[in-house]
């Protein structure tokens, strides 16, 4: 059986290395193993994390040209402008219910096709993306567990379009669209040694969107039975068209978080 977790992890931490390799709400990166039991046999676990994600993809509104935006790794802290990410789980044998936010303020420099409308783009964009699901453990031991999730994801994206120079110089347009998506996929965590553990989870699924995945990977180290420590790094992609308003876009970047259990 142990030998079964690890390669089960071992596939899920393959996946989410190939998606970061290929592009850009750590979503719950918070470890159920071993963790505290009230009576009644609930267990809750609270991580909130800081995601240093930058963005690349196209966006676009009022039938407008699509901008394209590519801001790279080493522009990820200069272009982020707030942030606030939480993830939570409540666990009942091999029940659970988990949930995740995300909200970003992200600014990044963009073009537009061969640069002909435009000099440059600035695009603002306030991203909200809310997860809550329920999982069930196909596979669970002392050392750790693998879970099927699914749920739904609510997303809520305003974003702001200035063009500089050429023929749409002092155009600044801002649109705004909500939608919903249905996602399902594995999490699941795996403890090498007492304290050290590795963690992740990966979805896909659509529904106002044509595409939405999130895959994420992280390094935990349990301090005590309460508290933990978890760094990594997590990518998420959506692809949404609607109307006019074009959100096709992979944020992606480190992870830090706490993860809390009572």
């Amino acid at each position: 059986m142990k030998a079964i977790y690890l390669r089960a992890v071992l596939l899920l931490a393959s996946i989410c290395w190939a998606a970061g390799g290929n592009a850009a709400d750590i979503t719950p990166l918070a470890p159920e193993a071993k963790s505290i039991e009230s009576p009644s046999g609930w267990e809750f676990t609270f991580a909130p994390y800081f995601w240093a994600a930058g963005i690349s993809g196209d966006t676009g509104q009022f039938g407008l040209p699509e901008v394209h935006l590519d801001s790279d790794f080493s522009d990820i802290l200069e272009n982020l402008d707030f942030a606030f990410m939480a993830a939570g789980e409540a666990r009942y044998d091999r029940f659970s219910i988990v949930g995740d936010v995300i909200y970003t303020k992200l600014g990044a420099d963009a073009d537009t096709p061969a640069g002909i409308l435009a000099d440059s783009v600035d695009v603002t964009s306030k991203t909200f993306a809310g997860f809550l699901g329920i999982g069930y453990a196909i596979l669970e031991d002392q050392n750790g567990h693998l879970d099927v999730v699914g749920g739904m994801k609510v997303w809520s994206v305003e974003t702001e379009i200035s063009f500089n120079g050429g023929i749409l110089a002092g155009v600044d347009v801002e649109d705004s669209a909500t939608w919903v998506d249905a996602v399902a996929g594995v999490r699941g965590n795996y403890f090498f040694t007492p304290e050290i553990y590795l963690t992740g989870w990966g979805l896909v699924g659509a529904g106002g969107a044509d595409l939405d995945w999130d895959l994420a990977l992280g390094l935990g180290y349990k301090f005590n039975d309460s508290i933990s420590a978890i760094a990594g790094y997590r990518a998420l992609g959506v692809n949404y068209e609607n109307d006019g308003f074009v959100f096709d876009v992979v944020q992606q970047g480190p992870i830090f978080g706490v993860a809390i259990r009572f």
